[in-house]
């Protein structure tokens, strides 16, 4: 347990004045790649009062993140130009020297960045990251103390052995694992304002369920404002007061958030909500019943006919000698996975081996969706990149289309390659940020052989087109893009060499609703038409029952429970599935509300 937050609740005459105050925001991009200025904030007016909580919802590009990096002037310097007014805690940000601007950024706002692996410093524990942004801010604390507030902040966002793992560095956590550090280090010096973007996005529901709880102590406790960047509606209905939903850089609709998410008045907001995936409808056409296609419109701009891709022509390989056609595409049995060093010809080191996966087993059938959940550290991930190959199992086999691939050298397998493909959770650092997003597209296209290079570039503009990305952007790089939408250039870059078993490790977390929806219908339009086959890796378990056949439930590096996906979630079996489930974020605020004080009180 805890200490309880020491800083005192804000004051009456402190909560007079607004904590943020934003009037006639204008934030506009220089033009690049041959692309002409883009306006990403038009004229957003907005206020926040001490101890409020403000989220900010829409689809990816509608200008959400930039409105928060505003807030401590981060474009300063990048050439954007800003207008309006910009105040926070009484700073003229636009107008504040950088002595200044040091003083506010993360002392008395502190900000919770979307990527947390290209937020955090490789080479430095994460402890020691944390103990210098507290000795930073607060000049006279010791190495010592300041080393006891980063395991202290680390414990209350739910990272386990926080003592031990202070000292660990960030490739040694998984991805939900470095957004709860993230959250810490912004913990440290208890800030007035958290500004918060995306800052659930790669957690597990039950840890994202404690983050929100412990975000929502936090403003109670200690009268800290929070504004709160997010794509998904279900994270602001228990979380914050008002919601203003955005759109093309302009406030769509702004109001409280029983109202706007329980009576919006606006179609857009309606669109909104109708795109969120329920936890407890089950599926009127499921994946296997072939469903007709109805298209698809790009996140930012209006409804249109999707176009056909080509992908890379392949003849059926004949099944190996011996082999059962009617076997499945994939099974693995006892696949474990083990990390760490290893002791005088090859004996294990005690405590310093971690097995990641223990003994698993599974299938999965031609044409098949198997959505694999579970929370952070579960295995989910290390399971998935052994199933394409790119771990070596410590133990187990793995047969694909009957061919144990187990034991196979590089060379052996690069002829597979193209048929086992991997969708990345993180798209910045599976992007080369020195190639434009078509050319990191084109690349696979280009290793299969056979194909001149115009062909390769116009199915490349066609791939951006079919996961709802402009064709033209082929000449622009990865850090002209949202998340989101680099998020959608690695899943046309997988998709590029036409593979046969896609692994998906979190492909539509970082999405907005309906763009979540637009890539889970492609997706499945290219299952029903190739016979791909998908292994859904995510934390988000409403995405899970609308796409998938079967799942499974992990847990420790095993399988917990496995079966249909409607049978699972509506008669789970296991105590640790129910758990989860209940976590599962809901629309309703007095629902949620409820669900916050009934995990208070276990």
């Amino acid at each position: 347990m805890t200490a309880p937050l020491t800083r005192a609740p804000a004051t009456a005459e402190a909560t007079a004045d607004p904590l943020v105050e934003l009037s006639d925001l204008t934030v506009t991009f220089p033009a690049t790649g041959g692309a002409g200025a883009v306006r990403a904030v038009d004229g957003l007016s907005l206020t926040l009062r001490p101890g409020g909580a403000l989220g900010i919802v829409g689809e990816s590009g509608s200008g959400k993140s930039t409105v928060a990096a505003t807030l401590l002037d981060l474009h300063r310097g990048t050439g954007a130009r800003t207008e309006g007014g910009v105040r926070v805690a009484g700073t003229d940000v636009l107008a504040a020297s950088e002595a200044e601007l040091r003083a506010l950024r993360g002392a008395t706002a502190a900000m919770i960045f979307q990527d947390p692996l290209s937020s955090l410093d490789p080479y430095h524990s994460l402890g020691d990251q944390i103990a210098e942004v507290h000795r930073v801010h607060r000049p006279g604390v010791s190495r010592r103390a300041a080393r006891a507030r980063a395991v202290e902040v680390l414990d209350r966002v739910g990272i386990p052995d926080a003592a031990r793992r202070a000292r660990s560095r960030p490739h040694e956590f998984s991805g939900g694992m470095r957004q709860r550090a993230l959250i810490a280090m912004a913990l440290a010096c208890e800030p007035r304002l958290i500004i918060a973007d995306e800052p659930t996005t790669a957690l597990d529901v039950t840890v994202q369920a404690q983050i929100l709880d412990l975000l929502h102590t936090l403003r109670t406790e200690t009268g800290t404002g929070l504004l709160l960047v997010t794509h998904d509606l279900g994270v602001v209905a228990g979380s914050v007061d008002e919601v203003l939903v955005m759109r093309g850089g302009r406030a769509v609709e702004h109001g409280p958030v029983a109202e706007v998410l329980g009576a919006p008045r606006e179609p857009y907001t309606r669109e909104l909500l109708a795109a969120v995936p329920r936890i407890g409808t089950a599926r009127e056409n499921p994946p296997h019943a072939g469903a007709e296609h109805t298209g698809e419109g790009r996140a930012d701009g209006p409804a249109r006919p999707a176009a056909t891709v080509t992908v890379t022509d392949r003849t059926p390989d004949p099944a190996p000698d011996g082999a059962d056609v009617a076997a499945p595409l994939l099974e693995v049995h006892g696949l474990r996975r083990e990390f760490g060093r290893r002791g005088p010809l090859g004996t294990a080191l005690g405590a310093d081996r971690t097995v990641a996966v223990d003994g698993v087993s599974l299938t999965v059938a031609a044409g098949e969706t198997l959505g694999l959940v579970g929370e952070s550290g579960s295995g989910k991930t290390t399971l998935g990149r052994m199933l394409v190959r790119l771990l070596d199992p410590t133990d187990g086999t793995l047969r694909y289309r009957g061919r144990d691939l187990s034991a196979l050298g590089e060379r052996a397998l690069r002829p597979l390659r193209s048929e086992l493909q991997m969708v990345f959770q993180d798209p910045v650092s599976s992007l080369n940020p020195r190639r434009t997003i078509g050319e990191s597209i084109a690349d696979p296209l280009r290793a299969t052989g056979g194909l001149d290079d115009a062909t390769v570039v116009r199915r490349a503009r066609e791939l951006l087109d079919r996961v709802g990305l402009d064709p033209a952007w082929y000449h622009r790089y990865p850090h002209e893009f949202s998340g989101g939408q680099r998020q959608r250039v690695g899943i046309a870059r997988a998709l590029a060499p036409g593979p046969r078993l896609l692994v998906c490790d979190e492909p539509v977390s970082a999405l907005d609703v309906t763009t979540q929806a637009q890539v889970m219908e492609l997706l499945a339009e290219l299952r029903r038409d190739l016979g791909l086959s998908v292994v859904l890796i995510a934390h988000d378990l409403a995405v899970v029952r609308a796409a998938g056949d079967r799942v499974a439930v992990m847990r420790a590096g095993r399988i917990v429970e496995e079966g249909p996906v409607d049978t699972v979630y509506d008669h789970p079996r296991h105590p640790y599935t129910q758990g989860l489930l209940a976590a599962v974020p809901v629309l309703d605020p007095r629902e949620a509300a409820e669900r916050r004080a009934l995990r208070a009180r276990a």
